[in-house]
């Protein structure tokens, strides 16, 4: 156990001296997924090579093998799952930009704006089968199960946010029930997944599925917080692309709850529409209003659970750097 944690202080440690503990883990995984991104078929190749290479901190992996090292696991099959989270991560934001209609992703035009919505819905299919295909690798039915609840649930998180899509009635309880779908599911069967490599318990097993599902939550609420507080420049997004799509994101819920009928007529009617005409007025609404301090504490709660749960798992400079990230995450800026 770790008996002198280290405070929850976003200026502890910087998020890249915690990945430079696994970094010559993910030029192996790196190995991995250029390896298996071959097909007989060009545009496949080309696609996918071309949103896997866009860039990102490849936090879900970078989960998995802090876990293996956290639980003393060196076997080879953490390379090998480690390239399956990432492209079944990959795939999703094949799929959620063609839903999303979004256009720039990490600073550039998405897939779907180079290559069209049937190349990127197609190719994701693609990277989904693979993965599937390469998890058959592991030789484990508890890994199959992992990753087949996973990704099952993740799908659903993806219907229930297009069932929420211009709902400005959604409250905290059924967004954070999407957040814990779509995005922090995958990050919590990363962690599960260290956690089976290493053959422990059940007990082990749970806390770190926890910290990755608080830490999965945090890191979304955190990126909700950026769409109204963050600079396009650094983030490689369109600002306001979550209202544009009629997204009842935690900052708008909580406007609305603390603002004037006035200000929260102003927000319905936007999350209603879709419309971005008054984006800079909702924005002041949001910052007014409290909200984005609201959303900010939300996900401060979910990195202190992130933080707990950490504290389960035997003291070494993995475990730490797991720490670390959780603290990290409210010092996010893009």
């Amino acid at each position: 156990m770790n008996s002198s944690p280290p405070p929850l202080t976003a200026s502890s440690s910087r998020t890249a001296s915690v990945l430079s503990l696994i970094a010559d883990d993910m030029v192996e995984v790196d190995a991995v997924i250029a390896r298996r991104l071959a097909s007989g078929v060009p545009l496949v190749g080309q696609v996918s090579r071309y949103i896997v290479s866009a860039g990102g901190k490849r936090l879900r992996p970078a989960l998995l093998l802090l876990v293996c090292g956290a639980l003393n696991y060196r076997g080879p099959q953490r390379f090998n799952l480690a390239a399956v989270v990432e492209f079944i991560h990959t795939a999703t934001l094949l799929h959620d930009d063609v839903v999303d209609e979004s256009t720039l992703r990490r600073g550039r035009p998405t897939a779907n704006e180079n290559f069209g919505n049937p190349a990127s819905v197609l190719v994701g299919d693609f990277l989904y089968s693979r993965a599937f295909q390469m998890m058959l690798d592991a030789g484990q039915m508890r890994v199959m199960e992992i990753l087949a609840d996973a990704t099952n649930v993740i799908a659903e998180g993806e219907v229930l946010q297009l069932m929420n899509m211009h709902d400005a009635t959604l409250d905290e309880a059924g967004y954070l029930r999407v957040i814990r779908s779509k995005t922090a599911k995958l990050f919590e069967a990363s962690a599960r997944l260290g956690a089976v490599l290493a053959g422990a318990g059940p007990e082990l097993e749970e806390h770190c599925a926890t910290y990755g599902q608080a830490l999965g939550t945090a890191f979304q609420v955190i990126d909700d917080v950026l769409d109204y507080d963050g600079d396009a420049g650094e983030m490689g997004k369109n600002l306001g692309d979550d209202l544009r799509e009629g997204k009842a994101t935690l900052p708008l819920i909580a406007a609305m709850q603390r603002g004037s009928p006035e200000q929260r007529e102003t927000i319905r009617n936007a999350i209603e529409t879709g419309g971005v005409a008054e984006l800079d007025r909702i924005v002041t609404i949001v910052k007014e209003t409290g909200g984005l301090d609201v959303t900010r504490e939300a996900a401060a709660a979910e990195a202190r659970r992130a933080v707990e749960a950490a504290r389960q798992l035997p003291h070494n400079e993995y475990s730490q750097g797991l720490l670390q990230l959780a603290a990290q995450l409210l010092a996010r800026r893009h």
